[in-house]
């Protein structure tokens, strides 16, 4: 099958699975709900053909394309990889709601438009581990992100007195915000081996086409190990942690796709 097929077949079961957790949510404790490892299993059905659409787009003859819509894709992917596998052991698949479309658009987009080329020519494997860590860091902040989102409409609710609706099948606000610092210790674990192999592997990671790269994400590394220590120091929670977490995400999707967006898309 093409991978055009795929990529169809991709968007539509993400799509689905959106869909079924948000039924299940809405069902949730009127003992209707939709059985959760199915979901589950509809969701990393999905992963499997994104990835095989993605995969003849993103390794090509000349070497890793990284151009803006295949590295969209490939951060969704994993972030969708990396929430079902963590929703196996914990209750955190309800952040498929919003984030499986999104994983569709950049199925759809990368598909749409192939010929966005950054091509990345390498043989070395130490470039290959820089990238790799680059993206899982990414693809957990981008959950943790999410999960902030969702923490602080959950402590709104619970401030107004407003536990209603899908509020009740959250999970309560103390596992939500434990969830939430899990997310971030390994995110901030991957970010930090992916500045470290920046430093010992590229050539200069100051250079004038990194600078920028290099700056944000040291300020966003910055960002989150103030929040790991003002949560093992002081014990930061709620909005304060809601506020530092979005923060440090934004510097982070700043270093890599606002400069993409620029050079790639506006200046070709």
């Amino acid at each position: 099958m093409h991978s055009v097929g795929f990529a169809l077949l991709a968007i539509i079961l993400y799509l689905l699975t959106s869909a079924a957790l948000t039924v299940r949510l809405a069902r949730h404790g009127s003992g209707q709900s939709i059985n959760r490892a199915a979901v589950l299993l509809l969701g990393f059905g999905a992963v499997i053909l994104h990835a095989t659409a993605l995969y003849p787009e993103l390794m090509t003859r000349g070497g890793l394309d990284l151009g803006f819509f295949n590295a969209a894709s490939l951060m969704a992917l994993l972030m969708v990889l990396v929430l079902l596998l963590a929703a196996i052991s914990q209750p955190v698949e309800n952040l498929g709601i919003p984030m499986l479309p999104i994983a569709a658009a950049t199925v759809a987009l990368a598909n749409r438009y192939p010929d966005q080329q950054n091509i990345i020519v390498s043989d070395q494997w130490q470039l290959d581990l820089h990238i790799l860590f680059s993206v899982l860091a990414y693809s957990l902040f981008a959950l943790a992100a999410l999960q902030a989102i969702l923490l602080a409409i959950q402590d709104r609710h619970l401030r107004n007195r407003q536990p209603g609706g899908f509020i009740r099948a959250l999970p309560p606000l103390q596992m939500m915000e434990r969830l939430l610092f899990q997310m971030i210790g390994t995110g901030f674990t991957l970010l930090t081996v992916a500045l470290l192999t920046g430093i010992l592997f590229l050539e200069d990671i100051f250079a004038q086409h990194l600078a920028h790269k290099t700056i944000l994400s040291i300020t966003s590394w910055v960002i989150f190990g103030v929040l790991l220590w003002g949560r093992w120091k002081f014990g930061w929670r709620g909005r304060k942690t809601i506020i530092w977490t979005l923060s440090g995400f934004t510097f982070l999707v700043l270093a890599y796709f606002g400069s993409k967006l620029v050079l790639e898309l506006i200046l070709h």
